[in-house]
């Protein structure tokens, strides 16, 4: 019995180191493509089935933007004395980036249920807004020209 409950507890902890992982390496996995991948057409498509971005109920994200800059340099935006409001009214505090960073900007131009989609593809630099806790940025809000 007491074996029991402590190989219940191993298997407790090891789950929640896990799923740790899995929500720290989730913000790199939607939004960082360091150093940019060599894909010369259908960037964003090819990207989008890659990384499996869609939303939650399958179908296409009408937009989606990959930041080609090392992930230590998107940390940093989380020590910005720039502070915004975040989207939706969110309660938490939201930091824009001081510097441009570049990225490729993927807009839905046909397709509705993924993997489906067609995306417009443009290149372009703007500022990222970020929410950050302890670990430093938790989500990617929005960029901006």
């Amino acid at each position: 019995m007491i074996l029991m409950v402590i190989i219940f507890l191993v298997l407790l902890f090891w789950e929640n180191e896990l799923d740790e992982e899995a929500m720290a390496a989730t913000l790199e996995q939607l939004h960082v493509d360091y150093p940019q991948s060599d894909i010369p057409i259908r960037y964003c498509n090819h990207m989008i089935i890659q990384r499996v971005i869609k939303e939650p109920n399958n179908t296409c994200k009408k937009g989606h933007f990959f930041i080609h800059e090392r992930p230590r340099n998107i940390n940093s935006v989380c020590s910005s004395p720039r502070r915004v409001t975040c989207q939706n009214h969110a309660p938490s505090l939201c930091f824009l980036s001081e510097i441009k960073f570049k990225m490729t900007v993927c807009k839905l131009i046909e397709g509705t249920r993924y993997p489906a989609c067609n995306y417009h593809v443009f290149a372009t630099e703007g500022f990222i807004v970020v929410t950050c806790d302890d670990m430093g940025p938790a989500k990617i809000q929005r960029y901006t020209e």
